[in-house]
């Protein structure tokens, strides 16, 4: 059985050679199928950022409610107050 013997400066010429074509055609491959995946991350967040919006503002409505309700309260007790001072102030007939 003879072996041959190996030229490396072949190896490395026909390793660099194919690299030079390989590295660019990776990179273009790489940058296209990368793009729509990252900007659907990116969408996916700014979902979730819109939602997290969303449930701040509701909670914030919901205080708002809260506090208008217990305001009309207390209008409503105010004016129950008043009229009944009137009613103890008027001259009974």
């Amino acid at each position: 059985m003879n072996v041959m013997p190996i030229d490396i400066t072949a190896i490395v010429g026909i390793v660099m050679g194919s690299m030079m074509i390989l590295i660019p055609v990776a990179g273009l491959t790489l940058r296209f199928a990368i793009k729509p995946i990252v900007e659907a991350v990116a969408r996916g967040r700014e979902i979730q950022g819109g939602k997290q919006t969303v449930e701040l503002l509701e909670r914030r409505m919901a205080l708002m409610e809260q506090q208008l309700q217990q305001l009309e309260g207390t209008v409503e007790r105010v004016a129950e107050v008043t009229e009944f001072q009137h009613k103890l102030a008027s001259p009974v007939a």
